[in-house]
């Protein structure tokens, strides 16, 4: 068994694209609509379908915005440089929340962006986290 994908539901498929693949700089690797379900997909990631885990957004015809609620916290994205990734994000128009730096009594370093539909994105500074092996 692996992960395949997460879904995010969006408001305007085109201009979620053009943020994950513009701005955090991923491949949208397929779009398939699906008019008599009113739905279309888009999968988006750094990596085919077949080797990585990717995002599958969702767009339900004729629904703009969505109540977030307070269960999802935010998808998390190693990069080489967080400071960089952050200045990345700011020029290509996107939007930083938390400017990055250690994270509070700790030494991973990580920032917040958050994408068109207010979901947010963790930078991990690699090489700033030890993973269990």
């Amino acid at each position: 068994m692996r992960v395949l994908h997460s879904m995010l539901r969006v408001g305007n498929l085109q201009r979620s694209i053009d943020f994950y693949t513009d701005v955090l700089g991923m491949k949208l690797l397929r779009q398939q609509d699906y008019p008599d379900g009113e739905f279309t997909l888009g999968f988006v990631g750094y990596g085919n379908e077949y080797d990585n885990t990717v995002l599958e957004l969702t767009y339900n015809y004729g629904q703009a915005d969505y109540d977030q609620g307070n269960a999802f916290g935010h998808i998390a994205i190693e990069v080489d440089n967080a400071y960089k990734a952050c200045d990345l994000v700011k020029e290509k128009g996107g939007k930083v929340i938390r400017e990055a730096g250690p994270m509070k009594h700790s030494t991973i370093v990580i920032a917040f962006a958050e994408d068109p539909d207010g979901y947010k994105i963790e930078f991990i500074q690699e090489g700033t986290i030890e993973y269990p092996r």
